[in-house]
């Protein structure tokens, strides 16, 4: 039962850092006029570095005090998540032409079984 406690917090602080993807997104995108993916990396990294801290902190209660070897794997996980997001962001827009913004909820929840998966049994085993 303690996996479904960490799932929870994993998830309220994916939703912090959906929060913080979705926001920085918009401005990028909206009001600084950036590219799509550009705009779409942009939140994606603000959201990681949000979500490491807090995920070590809370979710998973991390003891080590290397910290940094944490934050290359929490990294990596997240750099491949955001391949899988720019590729499912790809696909919904424009192979089945779904519109922007709920084709990123889509590929945030795809990419929120990958992360807690990868991080969960590799990051803070």
């Amino acid at each position: 039962m303690q996996w479904l406690l960490t799932f929870l917090r994993f998830g309220i602080v994916g939703t912090t850092g959906m929060c913080i993807d979705f926001g920085i997104t918009w401005l990028c995108r909206e009001k600084l006029q950036f590219n799509k993916y550009i705009a779409n990396t942009l939140g994606f990294s603000f959201a990681v570095v949000n979500n490491f801290f807090w995920n070590r902190v809370w979710t998973f209660e991390s003891k080590s005090r290397q910290w940094q070897p944490q934050f290359y794997k929490f990294l990596l996980i997240a750099v491949i998540g955001l391949l899988l997001n720019n590729l499912l962001l790809y696909f919904f827009t424009e192979k089945k032409t779904i519109p922007f913004y709920w084709a990123k909820a889509l590929a945030i929840i795809c990419v929120f079984v990958w992360n807690f998966t990868a991080n969960f049994l590799f990051t803070f085993q």
